[in-house]
């Protein structure tokens, strides 16, 4: 009986013999596994695809009335995008329009001579002129200070400056107007009238040149990518209105270090895959090679027998058009192809 539980408790100290030593011969397989693999160089370089995206803005602040296109419509150079309506702008076209239909009045009438009405209009658009300078100069003072206390932009004083330079300047011709008037029709107040029509001709020309960039075009084939505001938003001056991806321009980016430059030199192609075209390989060229700087070093954690490595970007573009490449797209390159 004593024999048998001895037997017994031999083979089951055996038995956890055993089982002790298969459990550190495992634990023993799995570390030097995992050191293998954690030492292991990845094959595998894995980049995106980059493009060349525009942001169209606008020279005129105003309400955005009408958008021809959507997000990832397809457009060419020259297409109609948006229409900004500038309720200023079109008031200031009014009145230069006004000025100048004035000053033709005044140069067709110069040789008939001078009647009591027309001295009087004269006299009336000169006062006009005055209230106008008067009013800008006071604009232009408080915007002066404003912007010396730091409140507003040097841009918003110079456009309060022009606005004044500008009635200085209808006032003097306004002045001249009247004068000419008086003084009865000579052959340099017929010069003078003409230079005047002129004068009037190119503020019209000006407001109108302003008024064309109510309409944002397309300046290159491309996709809109995306529209930040919405019809009937204001927009402020140089705001952007949308997002413009160019066709003709794609290409792809790695950050590699710096070991593997021996492999990728300039101008050497590469067969990569892309994933979202499902897992299409394609041939791309390298034309860029870049230090990425201090920050994207990697560091040694050993003290000794290692050494820091630094990052490079590379660029390389598809040596043919790819349909349907978009930015973002991941894209992979076997180093040991």
């Amino acid at each position: 009986m004593a024999n048998e539980q001895n037997n017994t408790e031999q083979r089951a100290n055996k038995a956890l013999l055993i089982t002790m030593a298969c459990v550190v011969l495992a634990v023993a397989i799995i570390a030097i596994i995992g050191f293998l693999l954690m030492n292991r160089p990845d094959s595998y370089i894995e980049g995106q695809v980059e493009g060349t995206t525009v942001r169209i803005s606008g020279k005129l602040p105003g309400r955005v009335v009408e958008f021809f296109v959507e997000e990832g419509d397809t457009v060419h150079a020259g297409d109609t995008l948006v229409h900004i309506h500038s309720a200023v702008a079109e008031a200031q076209l009014g009145e230069a329009e006004a000025m100048q239909e004035v000053a033709r009045a005044q140069n067709k009438k110069i040789d008939a001579g001078t009647r009591s009405q027309i001295i009087a209009a004269a006299a009336d658009l000169l006062r006009q002129a005055e209230a106008a300078v008067t009013i800008t100069q006071k604009t232009y003072q408080r915007m002066e200070n404003l912007y010396a206390e730091g409140v507003i932009s040097e841009q918003k004083r110079d456009e309060a400056k022009a606005a004044y330079d500008a009635a200085v300047a209808g006032r003097d011709a306004a002045a001249s107007q009247l004068s000419l008037a008086k003084a009865g029709a000579q052959s340099e107040d017929k010069q003078s009238a003409a230079a005047i029509v002129s004068a009037a001709g190119s503020g019209v020309s000006q407001v109108k040149a302003v008024l064309d960039d109510s309409y944002l075009v397309a300046p290159f084939d491309g996709t809109i990518d995306q529209v930040y505001p919405t019809e009937g938003e204001l927009v402020s001056l140089g705001a952007p209105i949308m997002s413009l991806l160019r066709n003709d321009k794609r290409w792809v980016t790695f950050n590699v270090r710096e070991e593997l430059l021996a492999d990728l030199t300039m101008g050497k192609k590469l067969h990569v895959m892309i994933p979202a075209l499902d897992k299409k390989e394609i041939e791309v060229e390298i034309y860029y090679i870049r230090d990425m700087g201090s920050y994207a070093t990697w560091r040694s954690t050993k003290s000794t027998g290692s050494y820091d490595s630094r990052t490079f970007k590379i660029k390389a573009k598809p040596v043919e058009d790819i349909p349907n490449l978009r930015p973002g797209m991941s894209a992979v390159y076997s180093h040991n192809d």
